[in-house]
Order: structure tokens, then sequence, then C-alpha cells
């Protein structure tokens, strides 16, 4: 069973390639490419309830003789799992949603959307680092392809290069990390590795190749400075594709981070407390940037991008905490995002689709005469301040009490204050036509009006195929929270984040007053950002400065410029810092625990110190 979530979108995926004649039978690409999303989700969810812990799975029974791994394993656990299964689960309500919004594509689409989830369920499951590399590639090879879906226009090729070229870069970052290890340890499975390095003196190599696998899954989880690629890619990619961008590809990032630390790099790199305020420094400058860029933006899509940027520094906040209860908060958090900000990507596609625009100045009241649409996307919204009962909420609970730091928990509140704000405000002007019609800045509302839409034709309405995986997935957000609500449930997920870091689970998983309490205000709280920046000009003392979309961010925009040399340049600033600080705390701060002696420049070679062979 651990196979079968890859191979059978891999193999449905071959059918459909072959049977190209078909493609003018729509239904049955859609039929095709639905059913096996749903059946990967429900594959993977029988596999979260049938492991209580990690278990091993050898393809072709390449078992490892004598401690030395040849053959390739998947490792199922309740968090990887979980984290497939919601991927599925979105790629599921996409395949729905473009059921009746695209009716001009072919074979390839059903085929790449598939493949997508084949990359996207065997990066979660491999047990081996090359693997890591592969099936990230698979999934990206495929998200570059259908961002370009519309490559007789200009935003779509620009943004799609952009993606390409810079997590191409951190790909062979990666790539070469890995291949730095393996030149030391003569191994690829994980296990392996981590055995391997736990025995030996953290060496110049190890943490070189350390710092070059974490920085390539920083650029693909969109980490600042390697987050400029996201806003681009989503403002011109496909509605279902954003729902996946945002859903999941940033988070499988983190996750690979979490992965690569805790069965790899973490036990013999030591200084863990050191290692996690790095990562947590990270966190927080994201969830500020990202609010911030959140904020003054008027194309719906880059808006509900930077958000996703935002949270993402939750996450890896959540992460560097180096606890089960910071991890199980984050994989929490991570699950109800995933819901709400599909939802919400979702009902931006369907204003795209009646209104064909994404511009929030111009579709100001217009966006009245869908009422449900707006209703949802509200909720959505308020799912994404972490309203209580939504998994946000308790998500976010737990990484605050784990953090158990004032400054970092009202940080990170006012980061998710400002950026569910923003899209709280896009919901209060577009639907319901609050406050005053927004400043249009020139340079913004060419963005917006390069997108007119993604569908030709039924504009009058909106079919039920869009509007019911909007329902299901604010829906599906509500029932993750109060589904961790359970006791059973939250001590479940916990013990699975203890088991994946290899630690005692030392407190249970409880709902406080504090996390309630929490919600309460952040929802609150962006509730008054979205109406301060509605009513922006009859406020006293905003009246006369800087409006959400104006003009008067020529630094910010000289950042987020679109062009990919700056891009690079700030990948390669960043690979320096980062390599430089992890340096400095293992080098300077003395040897690992169980070291021998610490490492020198001499150091950095590739000549096996083991002797282990890998045929």
């Amino acid at each position: 069973m651990p196979s079968l979530p890859v191979v059978l979108p891999l193999i449905a995926a071959a059918v459909l390639l072959a049977a190209r004649p078909l493609a003018r039978y729509r239904r049955v690409l859609d039929l095709v490419a639905a059913g096996t999303s749903a059946a990967v989700a429900v594959l993977l969810g029988i596999l979260i309830f049938r492991t209580d812990h990690a278990s091993t799975y050898w393809f072709a029974g390449f078992r490892p003789a004598h401690g030395i791994a040849v053959g390739i394993a998947f490792t199922v656990g309740p968090l990887n799992a979980g984290l497939a299964c919601v991927g599925a689960i979105l790629m599921t309500a996409a395949m729905v949603f473009s059921w009746r919004y695209f009716t001009g594509v072919g074979t390839y689409f059903h085929v790449l959307m598939l493949t997508f989830l084949a990359g996207l369920c065997g990066f979660c499951l491999t047990g081996d680092v090359f693997d890591l590399f592969v099936w990230f590639e698979l999934m990206g090879v495929s998200a570059y392809a259908l961002t370009a879906y519309r490559p007789e226009e200009r935003g779509p090729i620009q943004g799609a290069l952009n993606f390409a070229i810079t997590n191409s870069v951190g790909a062979y970052l990666s790539l070469t990390g890995i291949a730095l290890i393996y030149g030391r340890t003569g191994a690829l499975n994980m296990a392996q590795i981590g055995a391997w390095v736990s025995r030996h003196p953290p060496s110049g190599l190890v943490v070189i190749a350390f710092v070059l696998v974490i920085a390539g899954l920083l650029v693909k989880s969109a980490i600042v400075p390697f987050h400029f690629w996201l806003a681009d890619a989503h403002a011109v990619a496909p509605t279902p594709l954003c729902v996946l961008f945002s859903g999941v590809m940033v988070e499988l990032g983190l996750y690979g981070i979490a992965r690569m630390y805790w069965s790899v790099f973490g036990p013999g790199l030591g200084h863990r407390a050191a290692i996690g305020r790095v990562f947590l420094v990270l966190g927080v400058l994201t969830a500020v940037v990202g609010a911030l860029y959140c904020f003054r933006e008027r194309h719906v899509k880059r808006l509900l991008a930077f958000s996703t940027i935002s949270h993402a520094g939750v996450f890896l906040a959540g992460f560097a905490l180096l606890s089960p209860l910071g991890l199980a908060g984050a994989a929490l958090y991570v699950a109800g995002h995933a819901f709400v900000k599909a939802a919400l990507f979702l009902g931006a596609g369907i204003v795209l689709h009646r209104l064909r625009s994404v511009n929030e100045t111009w579709l100001h009241g217009r966006g009245r005469k869908l009422p449900v649409t707006g209703a949802l996307f509200t909720a959505a919204a308020l799912g994404l301040a972490d309203l209580p009962p939504f998994g946000t909420f308790l998500g976010k609970g737990w990484i605050d009490d784990a953090a158990g730091s004032p400054a970092v928990t009202i940080i990170l509140l006012a980061c998710t204050i400002v950026a569910a704000g923003s899209v709280l405000r896009v919901a209060g002007g577009v639907f319901y036509g609050l406050g005053d019609p927004p400043r249009e800045d020139e340079r913004m509302a060419a963005e917006a009006n390069e997108e007119t839409g993604e569908t030709d034709s039924a504009r009058q309405r909106t079919p039920l195929t869009m509007s019911v995986p909007l329902a299901l997935l604010v829906a599906a957000g509500l029932a993750t929270g109060i589904a961790a609500m359970v006791p059973r449930a939250g001590d479940a997920l916990l013990s699975a984040a203890a088991q994946f870091q290899a630690q005692p689970q030392a407190r249970p998983a409880d709902v406080t007053v504090s996390s309630v309490v929490t919600g309460l205000v952040s929802a609150a709280g962006a509730v008054g950002v979205g109406l301060a920046g509605l009513y922006w000009r009859r406020i006293p003392v905003l009246r006369g400065r800087y409006e959400p979309g104006a003009r008067g961010t020529g630094l910010a925009d000289r950042f987020q410029s679109g062009v990919i040399n700056d891009y690079i340049t700030w990948v390669i600033a960043g690979l320096a810092c980062l390599g430089g600080v992890l340096a400095a705390i293992i080098r300077l701060r003395g040897l690992a625990p169980g070291s021998r002696r610490p490492w020198h420049a001499s150091d950095i070679s590739c000549r096996r110190r083991s002797t282990t062979r890998r045929p």
C-alpha cells in the first residue's frame, strides 16, 4: 500500500498520455484525474490510521544488509502521510473545480497535475535523500509547465521563468549538498546517513552539505530572502495550481527541512538551541515581510501569495522551537491553513470567472452579485485570522505555548492580524462594497488588469463544480480544528511529532484559555485592520498618509522587482549569510556532544572516512 499513492497517479498519467485521441472527451479526462486524486487521498487516509509509528517499505524487497542500505525505501509515519493526504485532497478539489473552469485544456493539463501529485506523495514518503530531490523536481517541472499554461501571453511566461530558474538554482544547491554528504558517508538512505553523522565529528564538509541542502529547501519554501518567486508565480498561474502552490508546495519545502534536520543532520551537529534560533529569526522575518507586502497589494492573487509567505514564516517558527509541541502546532497549522487558503484561491477564481478581474480597486462593490462566494470567502478569511475553532487557531496556540516567549507571540500575532486583515479588506470591499472606493495605483492596476479571465463561456453563473469545492474546503478547515480539540486526537498528533523528532512527549496537547483568547484577539484585530484599510481616508490619524496600494513604496518595489537577476543575487546573499552563521555556530561554539575535535578547512574533501561501501 505505501507505494500506491505514487504508482496510481503515474499510471493514470501514462494512460492519459497514451490515449491522447480521447482528449476530445473532456469529461473522461476529468473523471480519471479527479478519481485518481480521490483514490490517493483515501489510500493515504488509511495509511494514517493504520500507522501508529513510522514503518518502512522497501521496494523490490531490497532490505539493508549489515547496516548498509542499497534499496529504495518509503518511510510512512502519521505526519508525512498526513501532509501527503492534505495535498491529495487539495488536488481533488482543484480537479473538480477545473471541471467547468477550463474549457480549452487538453490532455497535458491532466497529465501534469497527476505527475505533480505523484511527486508530492513521493517527496513526503521517501526515506532516501537523492529521491527527496528527484520527487521534488518531478513536482517542480510539472508546476513550471502548468504556470505557463498560456504561453501566448507575456505574464505567464515571465512568471514561469522566474519560478523555474529560481527553484532550479535551489535544486542545484540541494543536489550539491546531497553529493557532498554521499561522498563523505557513502550512503543515501536518511537513517544510514544520520547514524554515520552522529558517530563522527561535524566536519566542514558535513556543515557545508547541511547548509546547501537547507538553503535549497528554503528557496522552495519561499522563506525570506529566498521568497521572491512565489508572488510572481501566483499572479499568473491558473487558479487550480495556486491552490496547490499555497496549500501544499511551500509546506513541502518546510517539511523537507524538518526531515533533513531530524533524520540526517541534527543529531550530529549539536547546538540545537543556537540552530533553532537561526531558523526562528528566519521565520519571524518571513512572517513580518510577507504581512507587510500583503497589506500593500491590490492584486488579489498576489495578496494571497504574500499571505502564504507570511504564514510560511509562522510554520518555520513552529519547527524552529525544536520541540514536539511546536512541531505538532506547525503540522496542525499547515493543515488548517491549507484548506482555508485553498478556499480563498477558489473564491478568487470564481471572481475571475464571473467578473474577469482580480484588481481589488476595480472590483470594489462589484462582487455583490456573488453572495454565496462572498460569505464563504469571508469565512475562509476569518479562518486565516485564527478564529476558533478553525485548525489555524489551535495550531497557532500550540506554537505560542511551545515558544513560551511573549515577544515571539506578539510578533506572530501582529503578522497574522495584518495578513488576515488584508484579506478581510478584500472581502469587505469586493463582496459588500464597504468603505470608500480605493485609489488606484497605475502600476498595480496594470499588473492586475493583465489577467482578464481563465474561462471563455458560462460567465453568467457559478457552476456547482466551482462552489461546492469552495464550501467543502471551508468546512474542512473547521473540521480540522474541531477534530484536533478531541483529547485523543490532539495527543496522537503530539505523539506523532515526538516520534518524528525522536524525543519524549513532554506535555499533553490542550486547548488553553490563552490560546482561545489569542485566537479571538487575532480575529478581532484582523477585522479592525480590514475596516481600517477600507475606511483609511476617514480615520483622522491615517488621513493623508500612506494608503494600501498607493504610491510611495519604491523601496519595496525595488526588492520585489520581477527581475530574475535580482532574485538570484538574493539567493546567493542569503546562502552566504546562512552558511556563515551556521558555520560560526558549529565552529566557534565548540564541539557537538560526542565529537572528538573541531572541524578545520582541511576537512573539506570528499575522501571517505567510513568503511561502508555502496555498490
